[in-house]
């Protein structure tokens, strides 16, 4: 028995013989008992002699962690019978005995079946394809197939749940690395594990050394250096924000500080050979930089930009979205100076008359659409459109832009070109304009047709139907709080009061013409004071009060207040009024969207105070 129990204890020690041996004879309730009758073993062989210890050991061992099965907690049930039990001398060679002789069995019932019972098959490796293999599936009809660092995947069933949209088509039959190089936020685990789940290959060893031999370069890698301030919400394309009190300081916001909103690399544009192209027209233009300079009146207007996922942190909190973190700081407010649209568009042939007579014809335009020389790794551009009517009226003030505070654009707002549309959401200022085509037809640019649109709460991407929402071209009334911060400790002073700063805006040129300011979470409210003269940029004729329906630049505000007596927890609220007696809702979940966008609900920071 000795004799058997040493050659079959080796056995049992092995893993692979462990393991098999509990999944061919036992089930899971009957391993767990023997584990407690091994764990108990340890206990009863601590009074046995050395020798007959060594030979009990193996069997005692309870099954590794490796196995997949058993535990390293200790059971407490019968605790005290099994300490009687293990006190007393006599049971101790019986109950080690029966341990001994049931590894014996096991292992010799392993060995009697092993030819008997077939082992559970191993995984089958996936197929190997070629690269040609995976190029016949390019298109929905087809099947979508696509590779990634030498992986094969069938990706047909995603495409629908893409929140790219069809953009994902681009890849079709072909590698993800050079556009996912391009939109690098792919590149997280999340990501990653959604991709293994349509893994159906591996791509031929030979066709992933000739992928590697053409490896994109970074495209981000001319991408100008940006002031360390900002926030980060995506490197790769560069999106980031200043800090909210850095914000509210400056009516004018530094071309450095700016929001940065870019969907690609920074083209690099050649300032002596860039060409603006203007289609559309009873005579088609070609103009230059110095064309643009030279042949048209020089305007400039101060005009606030709003990215349309300004605050899609709030949003966030309450359930999650698609798309970046945006805090309050998506928006900042410039002086913009070059060519009005409307002068360009008349050169061409274009103006109301001629627009009117098109119309009368049945061949009216109704939009403008803008291209950027900004591409993706297919030479697709970004892309925007705007209603005719906005970029032909007198009230419009939509610029091509080439002058920024007063300087040349910087890189990334647009070098050397953009068009600012004043009281539109960000998305449609398209940056380094190469095109301008004046259509019947909206731009057919993704970011028109399938984002930067707002939907009902009870929407979701399993039903979203972009083609039933308009595109947002004006925003919604908006304020904010950039002073105090959230979560920022006060000191209570002396007279006990606080200094709240924000801004405020609305879209359309509608001007603001209140803000309420709540320090008790929204139950009793004061007026905020609008900052005047040189605080609003109106000092020596820089920037006359707006005329109606041209109210394109924010106002920022500021209101000195009381702090609730005797209150360490203060939630402190605003909202903004504009002259069409528009106002902020009062919560975020009514107006939460899949895509984070027009998030305009009070603004809210809490805030500790401390006795002084």
């Amino acid at each position: 028995m000795n004799n058997i129990q040493r050659d079959d204890a080796s056995k049992y020690d092995s893993k692979s013989t462990l393991c098999l041996t509990l999944n061919l004879f036992i089930s899971r309730q009957d391993i767990d008992a023997m584990l407690l009758l091994l764990r108990r073993c340890r206990r009863l062989t601590a009074g046995l002699s050395p020798a007959q210890a060594q030979r009990a050991r193996p069997a005692a061992s309870p099954a590794p962690s490796w196995c997949g099965v058993g535990g390293g907690s200790r059971s407490s049930s019968g605790g005290g019978e099994d300490r009687q039990t293990a006190q007393d001398p006599r049971w101790r060679p019986a109950l080690a005995g029966l341990l001994v002789g049931t590894g014996a069995v096991l292992a010799y019932g392993l060995h009697h079946h092993k030819a008997e019972q077939p082992l559970a098959p191993m995984e089958p490796a996936l197929p190997v394809f070629s690269q040609a293999e995976v190029s016949k599936h390019g298109s929905l009809e087809a099947g979508v197939w696509v590779t990634f660092r030498g992986g094969v995947y069938d990706i047909t069933d995603f495409v629908a749940m893409h929140p790219g949209g069809d953009k994902i088509l681009l890849a079709a039959g072909g590698a993800l690395e050079p556009f996912w190089a391009l939109y690098a936020v792919h590149s997280q685990d999340h990501v990653l594990d959604i991709l293994s789940e349509y893994k159906v290959g591996e791509l031929d060893p030979e066709d992933q050394a000739r992928q590697r031999a053409v490896e994109p370069s970074d495209p981000y890698s001319g991408d100008p250096q940006r002031h360390p301030v900002l926030r980060v919400n995506s490197a790769k394309p560069f999106n980031g924000e200043p800090p909210p009190e850095l914000l509210g300081d400056s009516y004018i916001t530094p071309s450095a500080i700016f929001f940065k909103r870019n969907h690609l690399p920074v083209p690099r544009v050649d300032p002596a050979s860039y060409r603006l192209r203007v289609e559309g027209l009873p005579r088609p233009l070609s103009l230059s930089l110095a064309d643009l300079k030279s042949r048209f009146p020089k305007h400039t207007v101060t005009a606030t930009l709003q990215c349309a996922g300004n605050r899609r942190s709030e949003m966030n909190a309450v359930k999650q979205v698609k798309g970046l973190n945006w805090g309050i700081a998506a928006i900042s407010n410039a002086t913009w100076s070059g060519a009005l649209l409307r002068d360009v568009l008349r050169e061409g042939g274009w103006g109301p008359e001629a627009a009117a007579a098109a119309a009368a014809a049945g061949r009216g335009a109704r939009h403008v659409q803008f291209e950027g020389l900004d591409a993706d790794a297919s030479g697709t551009t970004y892309g925007a459109s705007i209603p005719l009517n906005k970029a032909l009226s007198e009230e419009g003030d939509v610029l091509l832009a080439y002058q920024m505070n007063g300087e040349d654009l910087p890189a990334d707002h647009g070098y050397p070109l953009r068009v600012v549309v004043p009281g539109t959401v960000g998305a449609r200022n398209v940056k380094w304009l190469g095109k301008v085509i004046v259509s019947r037809e909206e731009s057919s640019s993704h970011w028109q047709q399938n984002d930067y649109k707002g939907f009902s709460p009870g929407t979701d991407w399993d039903t979203v139907d972009f083609k039933s929402a308009p595109a947002i071209q004006e925003l919604p009334v908006q304020s904010a709080i950039t002073q105090p911060a959230d979560g920022a400790v006060l000191e209570r002073d002396a007279d006990g009061e606080v200094t709240v700063r924000g801004y405020a805006w609305s879209g359309g040129g509608r001007e603001v013409v209140r803000v309420d300011v709540s320090l008790d979470g929204g139950k009793t409210w004061q007026v905020a004071r609008l900052r005047e003269g040189e605080e609003q940029g109106e000092e020596q004729g820089e920037a006359p009060p707006p005329l109606p329906g041209r109210a394109w630049a924010w106002k920022l505000w500021e209101v000195v207040a009381p702090l609730p007596p005797g209150e360490q927890q203060v939630e402190i609220v605003c909202k903004a009024v504009d002259n069409s007696y528009n106002m902020q809702p009062d919560s975020v979940a009514p107006i939460w969207n899949l895509r984070g966008v027009l998030s305009n609900a009070w603004h809210r920071v809490r805030v500790t105070v401390r006795e002084d």
